[in-house]
């Protein structure tokens, strides 16, 4: 589904509205809800209209879990962490239990060590929650199953820290890997959750803006085997409802 809207302020109103009504929905089936967080620059609006008094006092804040797609190594408190960010815009602002918020960790000796660390806390949380799927990729392997997935998409078509080209993009056995430095913006290192946890989504959430994004999903919808072959995020195909909202 694609939803259009005229600005980001609509856009991100419309975001909002949909992560309170899920997390509200799954919360009511089984008293937990689990929420990929994305990085960089559009969401910031987002998580600011998340935070403010009238919409957070609707949101399940002690039953709602909160992940991220990807992280740039960097100290927590730099303004380029995209934990930061988060925590600044909505997390220090509501009422939400330390422990129902779950970071990537950068304070390790390296990424890969990072990476590692934050698979075997996302295995330990989703097994301990019965909450891991099953997801088919040659062998049966288990893959959590997050209920709702935020995604921005950068101007080359990456997501999370899957960039054009990457070898990560063909992963399927790990749920977190290390981006080696150079890519992205600044060209940092990064740790991301892979493909195949990204697509056992209940929900992903895509939130864009600008005309070069939108051409980028024109081709992804009317072209999407080319498309495959140019922009990490047309390889997102997740087994529950994906919804793009486009602002101008």
């Amino acid at each position: 589904m694609v939803r259009e809207f005229t600005n980001i302020r609509q856009a991100s109103i419309a975001a909002v509205e949909h992560m309170i009504d899920l997390a509200g929905k799954t919360v009511m089936k089984r008293d937990l809800c689990t929420i990929v967080l994305a990085g960089g620059s559009t969401p910031q609006l987002t998580y600011e209209l998340l935070g403010a008094p009238a919409n957070a006092e609707q949101m399940p804040w002690q039953q709602s879990h909160f992940f991220w797609g990807d992280e740039r190594w960097l100290d927590s408190t730099h303004p380029d962490s995209n934990f930061a960010l988060a925590r600044k815009t909505f997390l220090a602002k509501v009422h939400i239990p330390p422990q129902n918020v779950h970071p990537i960790p950068t304070g390790l000796t390296d990424p890969q060590a990072g990476a590692e660390r934050y698979e075997k806390h996302l295995r330990d949380f989703f097994h301990a929650n019965s909450l891991v799927g099953m997801h088919s990729g040659g062998e049966v392997m288990a893959v959590p199953s997050f209920d709702l997935v935020l995604l921005g998409m950068g101007t080359d078509g990456h997501i999370a820290s899957l960039f054009p080209g990457s070898n990560l993009l063909e992963e399927k056995r790990r749920w977190v890997a290390a981006v080696p430095e150079g890519a992205g913006s600044p060209p940092c290192a990064r740790i991301t959750l892979t493909l195949p946890v990204l697509n056992q989504a209940k929900n992903i959430l895509f939130l864009i803006s600008g005309s070069r994004k939108r051409e980028i999903l024109d081709t992804i919808l009317r072209r999407p085997e080319k498309a495959e072959k140019l922009y990490p995020a047309a390889r997102i195909k997740p087994a529950g409802n994906l919804i793009w909202l486009v602002a101008e």
